[in-house]
């Protein structure tokens, strides 16, 4: 096991029996003392899901970023004509991404996915989740889908991309892929548009990209 699963190994299983399963997070960015290589998420790049996505869509508008981690995705999205606001549960990510992105029309915020503005239901034109879920333990993961399609607004699109689980595959996570049918849970409200499986050259499992919208 290299150093870097090792680590975030050792500071999840401690974080499972603490009063905030999810300080974990947070932990791993500070201890990376901006040094990203000990971000094992961190592509570096916006997801090449993503890219396909928006080189295919003609949408715009108001983009909300779940979880950013270090923003690539976030400032992709914002340098293709996208209001984005991207959040994460962890304040040393969102100043780290702030530093790393110097974008204006991003508006970096810490926030927790479980306890969200209500302003912020059905606001958003574009919800983007990349890698999330996968990372929430599964009892967590359960309640944190439903969080997800009440943020996004009439004619807006749920876009939610990760591993995907394969049959019964038991995998010792973070992360956990996802079952095609633990995924249709999380846009159960919306309109199917896609489910969209294949591999990414360079990276292990096979990956999906699930996009829902709300009809009027």
């Amino acid at each position: 096991m290299d150093k870097i699963r090792h680590n975030l190994l050792e500071i999840y299983n401690k974080s499972i029996t603490s009063k905030n399963p999810l300080s974990w997070f947070e932990e791993i960015y500070n201890q990376a003392d901006s040094n990203r290589e000990w971000i094992p998420w961190d592509w570096k790049e916006p997801h090449p899901f993503v890219v396909e996505w928006i080189e295919k869509s003609e949408n715009k508008g108001n983009a909300l970023v779940i979880g950013c981690g270090l923003g690539e995705d976030a400032a992709y999205l914002s340098k293709n004509g996208w209001n984005v606001t991207a959040f994460d549960i962890s304040e040393t990510a969102i100043k780290w991404a702030s530093e790393i992105h110097k974008d204006p029309g991003i508006d970096w915020k810490v926030a927790d996915l479980f306890y969200l503005p209500d302003s912020w239901k059905m606001r958003y034109d574009l919800v983007l989740e990349v890698h999330i879920l996968q990372a929430i333990q599964e009892d967590l993961m359960i309640e944190a889908r439903e969080k997800l399609a009440p943020l996004v607004s009439t004619n807006g699109h749920l876009v939610c991309i990760g591993k995907l689980r394969i049959n019964d595959e038991i995998v010792e996570g973070p992360p956990w892929p996802m079952s095609k049918e633990s995924i249709e849970e999380t846009g159960k409200e919306l309109d199917i548009v896609e489910f969209h499986v294949s591999h990414i050259p360079e990276k292990e499992d096979i990956r999906y990209r699930a996009t829902w919208k709300r009809d009027i």
